[in-house]
């Protein structure tokens, strides 16, 4: 399977603690910004942040009035990228999301030619609002961008700038005139993002903000080289056969069909596990996870740091799981307390030296 993450920004090794230092002086530098405009969500911001600089896209769920739309557009404002929101409706067709093709004549010659006219998809930061609104013929132009970073149109392909991130919201809640998104174009997401209800006092700061006359202003801190670089520095974090061994059991152990471990969760309530993306995910998310807490080298705690939103849009539960008030939550939470890392590979600890060295 090709890596569809991997950046095209080659950068020379730098050292661990430079390379902590210099990412997480950006994720400061951006929340800092962010919180301006969005009281609290401080988990929300910090895993959007780490799906961008993996290079990953995400999917923040919630109800109505959380900010989901205000957050992705502030952080989007906090960098000198392009950035598009197309809101998801009904009767929204492919080709206002990835362009069309318009017959031009030159009127001087009189010549026609056709011409690609690029759709709001040609930027940097796509913030996909409400995506489970619009048919899955045009859920489905989003594929080849998410995973290609290109679209193909008239045999044609049009690479997307880079960096390239879809954002995308969508209300939990409400299934009236819906189209839940399949599972292939779930994948494509890295994260899976809940967002909850503010607490008293955060709330509290909403009102009195949002109903005064200050307006806070956001400015770009960081541009798109930079963000290339740090998720190059991300890819450079060291992690041990053991330990992407344990983000594989965590994965694998979520396949019903699969011989090895079964534990007794998955298989009263797991109707089809998570794929190679999870994984492969799992690890990624880690990396990024190490650095920003300035650890040398990926350790179990970044894994499980990473897994409820690597893998709660991958796993599928059965009725059984319905009728018993089982989330997915439940069940990756379940995998993680039964599931640890197996630190008896000598060869695990000789690489985990090579590494370092």
């Amino acid at each position: 399977m090709t890596d569809p993450l991997a950046s095209k920004s080659a950068v020379q090794a730098t050292d661990p603690e430079t390379a902590a230092h210099e990412v997480t002086a950006a994720h400061s530098r951006i929340t800092n910004e962010v919180h301006k405009v969005i009281v609290g969500q401080e988990q929300v911001v910090d895993e959007l942040l780490t799906s961008i600089f993996c290079g990953g896209h995400a999917l923040v769920v919630g109800v109505p009035g959380l900010a989901k739309t205000l957050l992705i557009s502030s952080i989007a404002r906090t960098m000198s990228l392009g950035f598009s929101r197309i809101q998801f409706t009904p009767d929204l067709m492919p080709s206002d999301m990835t362009g069309t093709e318009v017959i031009e004549e030159d009127k001087s010659t009189g010549a026609r030619e056709i011409r690609f006219v690029k759709g709001p998809i040609f930027s940097n930061v796509i913030l996909a609002d409400e995506i489970n609104r619009t048919p899955p013929k045009t859920q489905a132009a989003l594929l080849e961008a998410m995973q290609e970073r290109q679209v193909t149109a008239g045999g044609m392909r049009h690479g997307l700038p880079q960096p390239f991130f879809v954002l995308a919201t969508q209300n939990p809640i409400e299934q009236e005139g819906t189209y839940p998104l399949p599972e292939a174009q779930l994948d494509r997401f890295m994260f899976n993002i809940r967002i909850e209800y503010p607490s008293e006092e955060q709330e509290l700061q909403i009102v009195q903000r949002t109903t005064a006359i200050e307006d806070a202003k956001i400015e770009p801190v960081i541009g798109g080289e930079e963000v290339l670089r740090i998720q190059s520095l991300v890819r450079q974090v060291p992690v041990a056969d053991h330990i992407v061994r344990y983000a594989l059991r965590l994965t694998r152990a979520t396949r019903i069909r699969e011989a090895s471990e079964k534990p007794t969760v998955v298989q009263n309530y797991v109707s089809w596990g998570a794929g190679p993306r999870a994984s492969q995910y799992l690890v990624l998310a880690a990396k990024a996870r190490a650095i920003l807490s300035g650890a040398s080298h990926v350790m179990p705690e970044h894994i499980r740091a990473a897994a409820l939103p690597v893998m709660r849009h991958r796993v599928l539960t059965n009725f059984n799981a319905e009728a018993d008030g089982i989330t997915t939550d439940d069940i990756i939470n379940t995998l993680l307390d039964e599931i640890q890392v197996d630190n008896s590979d000598p060869k695990s600890t000789r690489h985990m030296d090579a590494v370092m060295r």
